[in-house]
């Protein structure tokens, strides 16, 4: 099993089509204990129930550094440390640049790019001292084309800055043992999409896609699984497409 005898924090893994409880499965499934944050405690803690008995979850709101501090610490209280973080928490508007509220900015800003800082910089000091750790953090392709399906202008600045403080992130803690990256799914059919695709619109968007479908949420986590493995220990700094062939570099 790849990840036997690792332990690991998913942020936002409580949605039941989600990407972050697929990731959870897939882990526990590769001998990962699992600790599920989510803004929803109660669905934290049911989520991570379906996953087994070794695995917890827990609320947290990754907006906040003192909810994020609190979680860190009880997760390595109940695992004794921690070898894995996804970054997986985001939230989306279907806006338009000139309909974008300060509200709104600060709001997507938040819980996508904020988060990610506040509960990494929880985690590391943790994996600094054990000289070792993965961080996998969830950007989009709205990043890298200047929009995507769903998501306003303010929603692809805070994925881009994803990137942009990921790549930082490892090349300041590499010496520390300590591997970042990026994943960047395209469209991927979740409850966040559901719903919201009429057949018309589903046929002109996979016109654009090579693989001729949509992503799943076990699609990428099949990805999460390699970051968080050591597949991918000489791998940091990277950006890993998930698109079908979506946005061809």
């Amino acid at each position: 099993m790849l990840l036997s005898g690792k332990t690991a924090i998913i942020s936002g893994a409580a949605s039941p089509r989600g990407i972050g409880l697929a990731t959870a499965r897939r882990f526990a499934a590769e001998g990962a204990r699992v600790a599920i944050l989510d803004i929803d405690a109660g669905a934290a803690t049911d989520a991570a129930a379906s996953l087994g008995n070794s695995h917890i979850g827990l609320g947290c709101d990754v907006a906040d550094k003192s909810s994020c501090e609190q979680a860190v610490a009880r997760v390595i209280e109940s695992f004794g440390g921690t070898d894995v973080l996804i970054n997986n928490a985001g939230i989306t508007q279907p806006v338009k640049f000139l309909e974008i509220s300060a509200a709104d900015w600060d709001r997507i800003q938040d819980v996508n790019l904020k988060g990610i800082l506040f509960l990494s910089q929880a985690v590391i000091p943790h994996m600094r001292g054990r000289k070792a750790g993965s961080i996998a953090c969830m950007s989009s392709v709205s990043a890298q084309r200047g929009g995507g399906i769903f998501g306003g202008p303010h929603y692809s600045a805070a994925k881009a800055g994803v990137l942009g403080l990921a790549k930082a992130m490892a090349r300041e803690f590499g010496p520390d043992g300590i591997r970042v990256n990026c994943v960047t799914p395209g469209l991927i059919g979740t409850d966040i999409t559901a719903g919201k695709l009429t057949d018309e619109m589903r046929a002109k968007i996979l016109e654009g896609i090579p693989l001729n479908r949509l992503g799943t949420a076990e699609d990428v986590a099949g990805i999460y699984t390699f970051l968080a493995s050591d597949l991918s220990a000489y791998v940091t700094g990277a950006v890993i497409d998930v698109n079908g062939g979506m946005l061809i570099h």
